[in-house]
């Protein structure tokens, strides 16, 4: 068997593979990423047209994090020549949320806040039903995600970097601090690569990728299939901000929920809307793609109660996965030299120019 030897090895070319090897390779390391499908595929979690840049959080840490991302994000515009992130604005609001105290943490952390009644929001956005109060954080937006891929991949190879389609990894061992192994294959076959560090941005394979590497302890990753639709707005000159629904227990209008609600308009698709992290734990390797009846028809309730701007009847779904830790909490990490990125739960697509540079400072000797 033939082999390889590289500085920088990236398993993965979704988002957060691509940003790290765009960090690594705008750094001037030598980088090699190998990605097992190919490009453009819809198996993971990077897929799609449509992200929202939400920065309605309350920890610190995150907005700090969404201050730099907003100035990398269009960084990555300026040089890929390409419009990734609009200004749209998201609107939060359902019982199930602090949103006054929010609004408060989120203006000290550096974003414009404005809290709205029901009346003031609806009249503004006549395509939303509100459980107010309605926090409304202009500066927000949606993320191109399938051109914010392209892009860091693009200007990775500009500096340097080799991106591997169709180039399965498997067999990962250790044999110092500063030796990685591993099998690719390929179209041309298997061929063994040798790595100073390997950075793992696996998504829903990670634990199929590592489980029995020496040294690595991952924790409890779990995978699940999620299942947004776009449905046909009424009126397609109408303005639709992103939004967020947190419903509350107790209350029966919301007390039915799969989970919250996250959506946005998707340009050319319609307005997407979807659980969040409600579907079935699944297999990557296994999955049907065939979204849940149940949970399309608690779906398509919601949009006929609560987005009277829509057509509820007429809609489109897709399926992603989501990859999720107990906590919501990303696992950014360094073994040896294995780094690891995973875990990102359904809300990390905003951060991913941030997570790529911390990758990329972990993957650093």
């Amino acid at each position: 068997m033939s082999a390889r030897t590289v500085d920088v090895a990236v398993v993965g070319a979704g988002a957060m593979g691509a940003a790290t090897a765009w960090h690594l390779a705008r750094a001037g390391r030598e980088v090699a990423v190998f990605e097992q499908f190919e490009p453009g595929h819809i198996r993971g979690a990077s897929h799609g047209a449509s992200r929202n840049f939400n920065v309605a959080y309350t920890e610190p840490e995150y907005l700090a994090w969404l201050r730099d991302a907003r100035t990398l994000w269009r960084e990555l515009e300026a040089e890929s020549d390409t419009a990734l992130l609009e200004t749209t604005g998201i609107v939060t609001h359902g019982r199930g949320r602090d949103l006054a105290a929010a609004s408060d943490v989120i203006s000290e952390g550096g974003f414009e806040a404005e809290l709205l009644d029901v009346s003031a929001a609806e009249a503004r956005w006549p395509g939303f039903r509100f459980d107010g109060p309605v926090l409304h954080n202009p500066g927000a937006g949606r993320l191109d995600a399938d051109a914010s891929v392209r892009a860091f991949l693009s200007g990775a190879a500009a500096s340097g970097a080799d991106v591997a389609w169709s180039a399965a990894v498997a067999d990962v061992e250790v044999h110092g601090d500063d030796d990685v192994r591993f099998t690719v294959t390929d179209a041309d076959g298997s061929h063994r690569v040798h790595a100073r560090r390997l950075v793992c941005t696996a998504g829903a394979w990670t634990s199929k990728t590592l489980t029995g590497v020496k040294g690595v302890t991952l924790p409890t990753l779990r995978v699940t299939q999620e299942q947004p639709a776009h449905f046909r707005p009424l009126d397609p000159s109408a303005s639709w901000p992103g939004f967020n629904h947190h419903p509350a227990a107790d209350d029966p209008r919301t007390a039915w929920f799969a989970a919250p609600v996250y959506g946005m308009l998707t340009p050319g698709e319609g307005v997407k809307a979807g659980w969040h992290a409600a579907g079935p734990e699944i297999d990557p390797d296994r999955r049907s793609f065939v979204p849940d009846a149940a949970l399309t028809a608690a779906l398509v309730r919601y949009a006929g109660e609560w987005l009277p701007g829509v057509d509820a009847t007429t809609f489109n779904e897709i399926t992603c996965t989501y990859t999720s830790t107990v906590d919501a909490r990303f696992v950014l990490e360094r073994t040896g030299p294995v780094v690891v990125g995973a875990g990102f739960s359904g809300h990390g697509f905003k951060f991913t120019p941030v997570i790529g540079r911390t990758l990329a400072a972990l993957a650093s000797p």
